[in-house]
């Protein structure tokens, strides 16, 4: 299809330069004459329009091509953070686990302690009933 516009194109541009002759002969032109410098003209601005949809193809090519590379890296970046917050939120849950096991052993500690410091208490009684019958037997004993 495009040697048949290209042909045609090359027909037109012969009659329109007929035409000129014409013209530059000083001739009177036909109907047909005018017809043909009015489709050169066309024919003109239409190569022109097509050289430009051309040139705005390409730019529209281009253009998509960025944002094509602009949408791989966002989608790399996201996939970059997404893979930072599971870390992140892997080491949390962990440290949670840890502070979790160490917060049970403290308590567990402090109830031993507790226990400790009971017994210690319960001697100390013993101890001071102990005391207090001594000091009882030797007050009384002449």
């Amino acid at each position: 299809m495009a040697d048949a516009s290209s042909i045609a194109y090359d027909a037109l541009k012969m009659a329109v330069e007929h035409v000129l002759g014409k013209i530059r002969e000083g001739k009177k032109l036909s109907t047909e004459d005018v017809l043909v410098l009015y489709l050169g003209t066309i024919i003109g601005d239409l190569k022109e329009i097509r050289t430009e949809i051309a040139r705005l193809d390409s730019r529209i090519d281009e253009t998509n091509k960025r944002i094509d590379q602009t949408n791989q890296r966002i989608d790399d970046i996201a996939k970059t953070l997404s893979a930072r917050i599971d870390e992140t939120n892997k080491r949390i849950d962990d440290l949670a686990r840890s502070l979790s096991a160490r917060i049970d052993e403290t308590n567990k500690r402090i109830d031993d302690l507790a226990k400790r410091i009971d017994a210690v208490q319960a001697a100390l009684l013993e101890i001071q009933k102990l005391l207090l019958e001594l000091v009882k037997t030797r007050q009384s004993a002449p």
